[in-house]
């Protein structure tokens, strides 16, 4: 394109050539496009992931899917109320990994975009009961993320638990919990257990990769000992249904 621009710049111009046409905002093409990374090391088959978004989405007019690279792929919508949605109600996995999703303009350079932030229901398991209230339940999960104030968790927790909507950098280790002090002094220690958890490493806790993908456990060429794993199942919520 560069190359395109310095031709013509050195062409000597007629007056209908160099008149001057400006394009503006209003008459460009609304897109409603949301890029998608692949957290997954499996080369990637546009046609199975239009069959397992579609039923999915359940979206009126349908999307467009292209991809791009290093598991990259934009999804476009011609209708916003459906994009809003679907990004609103993450998170979303494809064959048990992660895919993370961030809205996009064509202005942005997709290699800029970092896709580390996905936003997760956390239940907040083991506050002592006259504490078990939305407010402190966010004020615990800020130290994980950023809490997002939503309208269908007011006064809804389960069994031992209070539970709250937090944006997470995926770059990092998961948080298992935290050690929270009383008035008194008294440490207790309350827990974390994600939803919908997608594949994550029980060695190191993250998201990005899966065990077999952990850099000990290539270097140890399969010798690393079970036992030696920071996290397992427990760290993936039970399904539940706010009554």
């Amino acid at each position: 394109m560069e190359d395109l621009t310095k031709s013509w710049s050195c062409l000597t111009l007629s007056k209908t050539e160099g008149v001057d046409l400006q394009l503006t905002e209003d008459q460009a093409e609304v897109e409603l496009i949301v890029a998608t990374k692949f957290l997954t090391k499996r080369a990637l088959n546009i046609e199975t992931i239009v069959k397992t978004f579609t039923p999915l989405w359940r979206t009126k007019n349908g999307f467009n899917v292209k991809r791009e690279g290093d598991h990259i792929v934009l999804f476009t919508f011609d209708d916003k109320s459906e994009m809003e949605k679907i990004l609103t109600i993450e998170l979303w996995s494809f064959n048990k990994h992660l895919v993370v999703l961030q809205r996009y303009d064509r202005e942005t350079n997709l290699t800029d975009m970092e896709f580390n932030k996905v936003t997760f229901w956390v239940q907040v398991h083991d506050i002592p009961i006259r504490f078990r209230n939305k407010r402190v339940a966010a004020r615990i999960c800020s130290s994980i993320g950023t809490v997002n104030e939503t309208r269908d968790d007011l006064g809804i927790e389960g069994d031992g638990f209070k539970r709250t909507r937090v944006t997470i950098d995926i770059s990092k280790s998961l948080s298992c919990g935290r050690v929270i002090t009383l008035k008194n002094g008294m440490e207790l220690w309350v827990s974390f257990k994600y939803k919908r958890l997608p594949n994550i490493c029980y060695w190191c806790g993250c998201l990005t990769h899966g065990d077999y993908d952990y850099e000990q456990w290539i270097e140890s060429k399969g010798n690393l000992l079970i036992e030696s794993q920071q996290y397992g199942p427990w760290i993936c919520a039970a399904p539940f249904t706010p009554s």
